[in-house]
């Protein structure tokens, strides 16, 4: 089922969430699959409706950056500075996870990736949810990513609890991902942030890719 997203909206979209099911939502970047990151079972359903191999850790969006500590056990320097630069936006930060998070989430890594993304509407939506959704993109895997609810519905159909409609992607590119565990940050996907401008406001010009 489709529905708009609308403030109204929200006390059903919880409901699901709580309940441990699964929505669709657009993001900061292209649509999503959210869950509640804590509920183990409702994270295993969204890779199985994705046919997403175990070792692929699942991101996570949050809607405040209080809710960073919920999920990242000790951030790093290089972690605060390109957080405080570019979120609310779409860079995902990797780091370690606190205990409480699962190996669902991390794929094993014990680490985990987080995002505060741009746009009131998406924050909104996450902060009715407790304020943290999963967030990996909604389309099976080695499928293109949905940029809208109507291709998201061609995905999967009713095989996720609620479609929520807010408009198309703002962008056909997911986020950068950044992993900034260690005193190296090291590039993991550039996507709607460059690479370039990341390496600047760490002030270094030398870093592993992977």
């Amino acid at each position: 089922m489709i529905i708009s997203q609308t403030t109204e909206s929200f006390p059903r979209i919880s409901e699901i969430i709580t309940r441990g099911g699964v929505i669709a939502f657009r993001t900061d970047t292209l649509y999503g699959l959210g869950a509640d990151p804590f509920n183990r079972k409702a994270v295993q359903r969204i890779k199985q409706l994705k046919g997403r191999e175990d070792n692929k850790p699942i991101l996570i969006v949050i809607s405040e950056w209080e809710a960073v500590g919920r999920f990242i056990a000790e951030p790093t320097p290089a972690f605060d500075r390109l957080a405080k630069t570019f979120w609310p936006g779409p860079l995902t930060l990797i780091g370690c996870a606190v205990s409480g998070v699962s190996e669902e989430i991390t794929a094993g890594t014990k680490t985990v990736g987080v995002r505060l993304p741009g746009g009131d509407r998406v924050r909104a939506l996450v902060g009715a949810c407790d304020g943290a959704l999963t967030a990996t993109s909604a389309n099976p895997s080695r499928e293109e990513p949905a940029t809208t609810a109507e291709k998201v519905f061609d995905y999967f159909a009713d095989a996720i609890d609620l479609i929520v409609d807010d408009g198309n992607a703002t962008t056909d590119q997911p986020s950068t991902v950044v992993d900034v565990c260690d005193v190296e940050p090291r590039l993991i996907r550039e996507g709607a942030i460059a690479w370039s401008a990341v390496q600047k406001v760490l002030n270094k010009n030398t870093f592993k890719s992977i």
